[in-house]
């Protein structure tokens, strides 16, 4: 069912394993579009409220990435579960309240019913955008595998999703990362109906556009 508030113009489904720098490419394209068009929703941060309150913890502490917040991933990982498995649009609803924005960006899309929530309420106007790093490249941004984490449907949820719509390289290249978030910036900008400034500027992609397949959609809708 769709939420009562906000009618964006474009939803973005951000996903990605941990440290394969999903957070850092949200907030690559929110500097790029606008804060005032552009807003990034997390929804770990109503899980990690309500968790929060329920066990009587420091809520801004689990927003950080802190020792703190990692002695209490595993349980809040479980608790969420638990969570979503009696009402699995739980937290989206939460997470959309309020936003007045004209593009969201989900920055932390993590399981197939997130990603079915957002289409069943929005259609058309979501796109599921996947960054993807190599082990390598994660770990010497400080991942190590942790049994009951890296494991876990928090983290595996999407592996067998299919074709995303989007799918950004970010093995530490940063000429080639920012190659494809200008793709896919002029995506967003090419929208009709989103208020990004530059859009009127910017060259209008062709009606049948061929990126790479690690760069973007078959075609620009």
């Amino acid at each position: 069912m769709s939420p009562q508030r906000g009618v964006p113009c474009l939803v973005l489904l951000v996903s990605g394993k941990r440290k394969s720098g999903k957070d850092f490419v949200a907030e690559a394209l929110r500097s790029r579009l606008g804060e005032d068009v552009c807003a990034i929703l997390r929804l770990s941060g109503p899980l990690k409220e309500q968790y929060a309150q329920e066990h009587g913890l420091d809520f801004q502490r689990l927003l950080d990435a802190s020792a703190y917040k990692e002695a209490y991933r595993r349980d809040m990982i479980r608790w969420g579960e638990e969570k979503r498995q009696a009402d699995p649009g739980f937290f989206c609803r939460k997470v959309v309240e309020g936003v007045s924005q004209p593009i969201w960006l989900v920055s932390d899309t993590r399981r197939l019913s997130d990603i079915q929530w957002f289409q069943e309420a929005y259609g058309a106007l979501t796109q599921t955008v996947r960054v993807v790093a190599s082990e390598q490249s994660r770990q010497q941004r400080g991942w190590e595998f942790t049994p009951g984490v890296d494991d876990a449907e928090s983290e595996c949820g999407l592996d067998n999703f299919g074709a995303f719509d989007w799918v950004l390289e970010n093995h530490g290249d940063e000429r080639r990362l920012e190659e494809q978030l200008e793709n896919l910036v002029a995506f967003v900008q090419s929208r009709r109906g989103c208020q990004v400034p530059g859009a009127a500027a910017a060259a209008p992609l062709p009606d049948v556009w061929s990126p790479t397949p690690a760069e973007g959609p078959a075609d620009a809708r």
